[in-house]
């Protein structure tokens, strides 16, 4: 079965990548138009989670227990995303993809019940979050730096659908670390950002912004691949403890006084 409806925990951090690859790769996404009422063409893309039809569930052979995905609809009008993990792992993949040296920032604003008092970056048995959005870049044949990095049609063999290159998941973190980078415990690929960590901020509403080119370069080294897609997760099957997060919306922009850099793909010697 594809990689985009089944994968095992066991490489969780990868498979979460890899399937919102085989989306990417399937040829049915195509960029969205810049958000009506912006004539600047500033922001690419806003997710305000009135509906989920732009995204697609992704789940985990192995694990029976699925973490929940809802929509929260206020007296107000406004709606969030809820997501509930009780021992349980699945997330969400966005059914769209965009350009980051075009559109290389990034936004949103999340909140948390609470972290888990098992959770660790560092260990696989501790690899749980309340909430997690996850950059993924992906696998473009054409780029020189592939041959050097991977043995593509071992990957390809291994996923069923075409890899991904890499990831950057932004966490909130169940305690704090001195690190600013994390590569997941399960693949080195996916490097984790910890922008929030611990229970002192549970409860209340944050908005983060990241630039993903400047993270990428200082998590990696080197310029992302210039087409990436979007998921967010919760899950606790690790740690089998449980939480509740919100994500209000998220929204993919560009700065308009800055110029579009270029993507190099230059392979070191």
């Amino acid at each position: 079965m594809g990689v985009s409806n089944l994968m095992s925990k066991q490489a969780l951090g990868a498979a979460m990548a890899a399937a919102a690859l085989a989306i990417l790769a399937s040829g049915v996404l195509q960029s969205p138009a810049p958000v009506f009422g912006d004539p600047s063409g500033a922001i690419l893309f806003r997710e305000e989670f009135n509906t989920l039809e732009k995204w697609k569930p992704l789940k985990f052979r192995n694990i029976e227990n699925m973490s929940s995905y809802t929509l929260d609809q206020q007296e107000d009008g406004e709606s969030f995303v809820k997501a509930h993990s009780s021992s349980s792992a699945s997330g969400m993949i966005w059914l769209n993809e965009f350009h980051v040296y075009e559109y290389p920032l990034i936004r949103w604003r999340w909140k948390v019940s609470n972290v888990y008092s098992k959770g660790d970056a560092l260990q696989k048995a501790g690899d749980d979050y309340p909430v997690r959005i996850y950059v993924i870049f992906k696998y473009d044949t054409k780029d020189p730096r592939v041959k050097k990095k991977f043995k593509y049609g071992l990957a390809k063999l291994l996923y069923g659908e075409y890899p991904f290159y890499s990831s950057l998941n932004y966490i909130w973190a169940n305690r704090e670390h001195q690190q600013r980078f994390i590569p997941n415990p399960f693949a080195k690929e996916a490097i984790m950002i910890p922008l929030r960590s611990g229970f002192a901020l549970a409860g209340q509403w944050l908005t983060e912004e990241r630039n993903i080119l400047e993270d990428y370069r200082e998590a990696f080294g080197e310029d992302p691949p210039a087409t990436a897609g979007l998921a967010f997760m919760n899950d606790s099957d690790n740690t089998g403890e449980a939480s509740e997060s919100w994500i209000d919306w998220i929204e993919i922009f560009r700065d308009q006084n800055v110029e579009p850099r270029t993507q190099n793909t230059e392979v070191e010697k």
